[in-house]
């Protein structure tokens, strides 16, 4: 912690909690405008068919049934929703037309006078199906002959990119040896407590639709009056709504263009909430969903030289904007590791599956799953420990910044001393002890460790990499900062409450650079009409982006106070400092003039003013994301994101023979993201995102019939960690501030999750290998697949 911050790196009230622990957070449920009517939802039981008829009589024939509506009639006035590929044959809409494409893609929508009736309507809504041949996995649906998600398109593929950076060919042929794995990374989330809802409201007198929606999305107004077919600023979104979870995967377009159609023809509210099947059977909001088959290089002394690898992800039935989360780990494509040459093979097909979106890490924590796997296999194929080797090749302090092969530049960092501040937390040594303990009693039990980065600062370059027409080079991110009368200041920003403490961190970053208490400064969210520009929270950005805005905003805002305040004292601006709010002039600092009387002058004593200074103290700032502006090169190399977030894991792991169960007894991390802005939400954010990927190493995943059937449509099925499955985390910070913020702060929104599950993955491998069993590369790794790799090994040394 920095002695030269007042607020900032100190413990502080989370403002956000009075609210939350009192229940007195408002969401979109919560909202209900006098009149609203209800939509239920008609779905497709097939993972591929062709709509042959709908008959909607039965249901407009209930009582409270107000109309129904057809993915054919709402085509007709309404346009496709976003593709950031370039794939025009491939049309994404909220209710199918002539065909669906997954297990339930929404075919209908019935609207009734409550959710109940609607429901009710909704099964009497005769469809016809002919059904058509489904593809389920991706590699076959790349392959030749494989059926057709959109026969228009000709083929499964939506985009395949091919990169090589530095000396690729001569890293391998020079190497002394590799090591390869195939990694399965199967499909999961980030599954909320609250599931997607949205509320529109059409108001004929004005021609404006008003919008409140559980959402973390960018351009999601935007995007809303495009497939609406309305301008822009006739679309009025909400921020001041409360995010029941989200980290990524509230994104619901095709709930709002629905909402928002109904709403306009019927000119009444109309709500949508998402049942917890809906949500999870045809929301459209699973993660990734990959294959990796990574080659590690190395040296006779196990330095990297080069690394080759290929990924195969399934988008599901409509690609959207997952595909980019390809394009992510490009930034950090070599990890924390000197890897002279990379060679980089994405692909992004379609299958019978309902879609994904960005969840948590955009795609990278896969990415650093699968480089880890590789890492500790060199160390097997090598007999290298483990954290000797990862030291060996990790970017050193004082290589920084530091330029990987795909052209990113990494900001800051010191590896070496996170890994050593984990080391020292775990007591090693007496964690090996109780390892070697536990397995003596009969049990197996491993140590896993994983060392990651997180990207930080989310920008939009990834839509550059993977569609070269996407020409965007920036987030921009604003923030106004408006002073009373009194003195009391007001910070407006633009953004949705998705669970990042954002009133918390931006009343100290104001505090911190006005020089005023973050306690008296008021946070409010403007709407999409009033506010600044906003991406909103995503890629661990608001500290980062919204931090430079603040910055910015102070900034002006302290020119102007200065210019009153040297006006009354009878100096030129040159010769005045600020302190707090107060004015005084640098060679007499006993004349000064305080922040209220200023504040009085500016608002009400226009013959105190400087000349030609407008009344009043209010000013907007609008930051780019640092370290953007440029275009990807023909071969991909570009400054993807701005910071470097880094983290080491230790975890121990202990393994029931009998049945395979999975126990972590202990887990240590050590994270360093640059300059803390508030100590207690990063603690959150880093438990909070370990817990995450404990649950992709072990329970979470969405499963699918061959039939293309989801068997995983409520929390009976989808297993999550429990405080039972989820150990006590010990954790210790460090820090290396970055040289591209106003703080020096980095990324925390995703920590945890970046190296959680390559960590769990490898005590598990630790523990199967001291049994003489082979590495389970498929996540989550459940107690089927230890017992069934055990049984083989034991059958293998009886013959």
């Amino acid at each position: 912690m920095s002695e030269s911050y007042r607020w900032v790196s100190r413990p502080g009230n989370i403002r956000e909690d009075r609210r939350f622990v009192t229940g007195r957070g408002r969401y979109v449920a919560d909202i209900t405008p006098a009149g609203t009517l209800h939509v239920g939802l008609v779905t497709s039981p097939y993972a591929h068919a062709r709509i042959t008829g709908v008959d909607v009589s039965e249901a407009l024939a209930l009582d409270g049934v107000v109309a129904v509506l057809t993915g054919v009639e709402l085509a007709k006035d309404t346009d496709p929703l976003r593709q950031y590929l370039a794939v025009p044959e491939v049309e994404w809409r909220p209710l199918a037309v002539e065909e669906t494409r997954y297990a339930g893609e929404w075919v209908a929508a019935v609207v009734a006078e409550s959710r109940a009736v609607a429901e009710d309507g909704a099964e009497l809504v005769s469809v016809d199906y002919e059904p058509l041949e489904a593809v389920l996995d991706p590699e076959a649906a790349a392959a030749p002959g494989s059926p057709l998600v959109h026969a228009a398109h000709g083929t499964n593929v939506m985009a395949h990119r091919e990169f090589r950076w530095g000396e690729v060919d001569a890293a391998f042929e020079q190497a002394a040896g590799t090591s390869r794995v195939r990694c399965r990374w199967n499909r999961n989330s980030t599954v909320p407590i609250e599931t997607f809802g949205v509320v529109a409201s059409w108001d004929r007198t004005r021609d404006l639709l008003d919008v409140w929606a559980s959402i973390q999305m960018p351009q999601f107004p935007d995007q809303l009056a495009h497939a609406l077919r309305i301008p822009t600023n006739q679309v009025r979104v909400h921020f001041d709504v409360d995010v029941g979870g989200s980290y990524g995967v509230k994104r619901g377009i095709k709930h709002g263009v629905l909402t928002g159609y109904l709403s306009r023809m019927l000119g009444v509210p109309v709500k949508l909430i998402e049942d917890r099947t809906e949500n999870m059977h045809g929301g459209d909001f699973h993660g990734p969903d990959r294959i990796f088959d990574v080659e590690l290089a190395y040296t006779a002394d196990g330095v990297f030289t080069g690394i080759r690898i290929d990924v195969i992800d399934d988008e599901g039935a409509y690609p959207g904007r997952s595909p980019l989360q390809l394009a992510k780990p490009i930034g950090a494509i070599v990890g924390p590791y000197r890897i002279g040459g990379v060679a980089y093979n994405a692909t992004a097909v379609v299958t019978n599956k309902t879609g994904q979106v960005a969840v948590r890490g955009f795609g990278q924590s896969p990415t650093n799953y699968a480089i880890e796997a590789a890492v500790d296999a060199a160390a097997r194929d090598l007999g290298v420990d483990r954290l000797e080797l990862r030291r060996r090749n990790f970017i050193q302090p004082e290589e920084f910044p530091y330029r990987i092969p795909s052209g990113t530049e990494y900001d800051s960092g010191d590896y070496p001393a996170v890994l050593d501040k984990a080391e020292a937390l775990a007591d090693l040594a007496a964690l090996e002890a109780r390892r070697d303990e536990i397995r003596a009693s009969g049990r197996l039990a491993g140590i896993g460790v994983a060392t990651c980065l997180e990207p930080g600062g989310g920008n939009a370059i990834f839509e550059n990499v993977m569609n070269p027409a996407n020409d965007k080079t920036t987030f921009p991110e604003g923030c106004r900062l408006r002073v009373d009368s009194d003195g009391q200041v007001t910070a407006v920003i633009g953004i949705s409450s998705a669970g990042q403490s954002h009133d918390t961190m931006v009343s100290t970053l104001v505090g911190e650079e006005l020089g005023r208490d973050p306690r008296t400064i008021a946070v409010i969210r403007a709407d999409s009409l009033t506010g600044m520009p906003s991406q909103s929270p995503v890629g661990s950005r608001m500290t980062i982006v919204l931090g430079q805005a603040i910055r910015g905003a102070a900034d002006e805002l302290k020119a102007k106070v200065a210019a009153i305040g040297a006006h009354n004292l009878g100096v030129s601006p040159e010769e005045v400092g600020y302190d707090g709010g107060e004015v005084f002039v640098r060679t007499d600092p006993d004349r000064r003039l305080g922040w209220r009387e200023i504040a009085a002058i500016a608002h009400r004593k226009q013959h105190r003013m400087p000349p030609g200074i407008q009344p009043g103290l209010e000013v907007v700032h609008v930051a780019h994301t640092p370290r953007s502006g440029t275009l990807a090169a023909p071969d991909g190399t570009v400054q993807l994101y701005p910071c470097y977030s880094f983290e080491a894991h230790l975890v121990l792991a202990v393994i029931d023979p009998g049945t395979g169960r999975v126990e972590l007894d202990r887990y240590f991390i050590a994270h360093d993201c640059g300059t803390v802005i508030n100590p207690d939400v990063v603690r959150g954010m880093v438990y909070g995102g370990t817990a995450h990927g404990i649950g992709v190493a072990l329970y979470e995943q969405f499963a699918f019939s061959p039939e293309g059937q989801p068997l995983t449509t409520s929390f009976m099925d989808y297993l999550l960690p429990s405080a039972h499955e989820v150990p006590d985390i010990a954790d210790a910070e460090h820090c290396t501030p970055s040289p591209f913020t106003s703080l020096g702060q980095k990324g925390a929104g995703e920590a945890g999750y970046m190296g959680a599950p390559a960590a769990v993955a490898g005590a598990v491998n630790d523990a199967l290998a001291a049994r003489g069993a082979p590495p389970i590369h498929a996540l989550p790794i459940k107690p089927s697949d230890v017992w069934s790799a055990l049984r083989a090994t034991e059958e293998q040394g009886e013959k």
